[in-house]
C-alpha cells in the first residue's frame, strides 16, 4: 500500500467514505452487521477467498495453500476477504489458522462468516471483522475453494484490489481504480458534516 495512504483511516470515517461512494458510483458499497474481538480500525487492498457449500465428491484445498495463493507474495497491509459460501452463521476460520496474517503483516481479515478463538484472534496485531464468534468448526459445511476472485460480502461485490475499509460503524468496499477520487470526496463530506454541525451549535449559541 502507498505510504501516503496509510493515514486514510485517520482522516475519514466508514460513513463518509459510504456518502462518498454513493457520489462516485452507483453500486452498493457498504456492508453491516459486523463484530469484532478487538475493534479496530481496518483498511486496505483485498484478497480473497472464496467458500461454498462443502461437498464430499470435489477436491478439497487446504486453507494454508490457498491463503499461500491469496497473500502470499502480497504486500504488508492486505485484507483477507472470506466469503461465506452461503453460510453466515458457521466458522469460517480461527486463531491458528490466521495466525498467518500475523507472520504476512496483513492488515487484517474481513470475514462474511464467524469465527472462532475471539480472545487469540483480538491479540492479534491485525484487525478482524466477522458475522460473529463460534465454538464449532464449520468445514463440513462450507469449504474454501477458490482464490482471488470477486466474491460476495453481505450483498456487496469485492474484487481483488479493491479497497476496503472498517469500523465500528460497519465496512465499506471501494474499487481501487478510483480510491483517491473517493477519499477526496469523503474529506469533502466529513469537511460539510463539521461546517453542519457548527451552524447546528450557532442556532443554539446564546447572543453576545
Amino acid at each position: 500500500m502507498a505510504s501516503d495512504l496509510k493515514p486514510v483511516p485517520d482522516r475519514v470515517s466508514c460513513a463518509s467514505l459510504v456518502d462518498a461512494m454513493g457520489r462516485v458510483h452507483g453500486h452498493r458499497a457498504h456492508i453491516d452487521g459486523l463484530v469484532s474481538p478487538a475493534p479496530r480500525k481496518l483498511f486496505g487492498p483485498a484478497a480473497t477467498i472464496a467458500y461454498l457449500p462443502y461437498r464430499d465428491d470435489i477436491p478439497h484445498a487446504e486453507f494454508g495453500d490457498l491463503f499461500g495463493q491469496a497473500v502470499g507474495d502480497r504486500p504488508a497491509g492486505t485484507v483477507l476477504v472470506l466469503s461465506s459460501g452461503g453460510y453466515s452463521d458457521v466458522s469460517h476460520g480461527g486463531g491458528t489458522k490466521l495466525s498467518r496474517l500475523e507472520h504476512t503483516h496483513a492488515a487484517g481479515v474481513l470475514a462474511d462468516g464467524r469465527l472462532r478463538d475471539f480472545d487469540q484472534l483480538g491479540a492479534y496485531g491485525f484487525a478482524t471483522w466477522c458475522r460473529g464468534e463460534a465454538t464449532r468448526w464449520g468445514g463440513d459445511i462450507a469449504m474454501p475453494y477458490a482464490v482471488n476472485v470477486a466474491v460476495e460480502v453481505g450483498g456487496v461485490c469485492v474484487i481483488p484490489g479493491d479497497y476496503v475499509y472498517a469500523d465500528a460503524s460497519g465496512a465499506v468496499v471501494i474499487p481501487g481504480g478510483s480510491l483517491r477520487r473517493v477519499i477526496d470526496e469523503a474529506l469533502k463530506v466529513e469537511a460539510e458534516d463539521a461546517r453542519t454541525a457548527e451552524g447546528i451549535l450557532g442556532e443554539y449559541r446564546a447572543p453576545s
